[in-house]
């Protein structure tokens, strides 16, 4: 009967101990409702426990500052700034990586390789990961990749704000703009948090606002057109 030395036995030992061992945590929820905040205070709190910590978010995000997650209150914590998530483990340095014990992952809406990281990191890595993202965008559908990973989440944790209308919980994010870009960054000068009813009565009159706008580029448009066109017109 074959047998390992002693070397490659504690490895498989080891790594039989690594494997599964690790969790997925999700926070989601509006704008506003905290999420980052909530996602800062965990990490402190893994800190505090003596373990190894690294956070990200994606580069496309660089409202507050371009290397750290700081919330809409201003509170900031250092982290790395990547385009994807599976490119971290190189980034950090495979050694320091091996080391991680917790990694929080913010605005992880943007990241489109979310589930095969946390797959990866949660399940053959035994990390324990720190999700923090909007699970919808300002048309209340699915944003990015949040909810794909709630199947093989330990936990998650819906978060509410409070709506800037009537005060009562907000679960939804009103967009005030007429941009219909799915990303589209900005704080409270583009959303806000609201109630059912009051991102369906706003929703109405931002519609509203949009024909208008529409309407009135299509009636200035043909002018525009008819000046260009006039054969009476030369330059000198």
């Amino acid at each position: 009967m074959a047998t390992l030395n002693n070397d490659t036995s504690r490895d498989v030992t080891a790594d039989q101990k690594l494997r599964g061992s690790g969790a997925i945590h999700v926070i989601m929820g509006p704008m506003f409702s905290g999420k980052s905040t909530s996602l800062l205070r965990r990490i402190k709190s893994e800190i505090s426990l003596g373990r190894s910590v690294a956070m990200v978010k994606s580069s496309k995000d660089t409202r507050y500052a371009k290397d750290s997650v700081v919330t809409h209150d201003g509170i900031g914590f250092p982290c790395w700034a990547i385009p994807d998530l599976m490119s971290f483990p190189d980034m950090f340095g495979q050694d320091a990586y091996d080391k991680l014990d917790v990694i929080g992952i913010d605005e992880a809406q943007f990241f489109g390789d979310l589930y095969d990281f946390c797959c990866k990191a949660a399940d053959n890595d035994g990390k324990t990961v720190i999700v923090a993202g909007l699970d919808g965008d300002y048309l209340r559908r699915r944003f990015g990749a949040v909810l794909d990973i709630v199947p093989i989440a330990d936990s998650v944790t819906k978060l509410t704000a409070r709506c800037e209308v009537c005060g009562q919980k907000a679960f939804f994010t009103l967009r005030k703009t007429c941009d219909t870009k799915t990303e589209l960054l900005g704080g409270a000068d583009v959303y806000m948090p609201v109630c059912r009813k009051h991102y369906v009565n706003n929703r109405i009159v931002i519609k509203a606002s949009k024909k208008v706008l529409d309407s009135d580029k299509e009636r200035a448009k043909p002018c525009v057109e008819t000046v260009d066109a006039d054969p009476s017109i030369t330059g000198y």
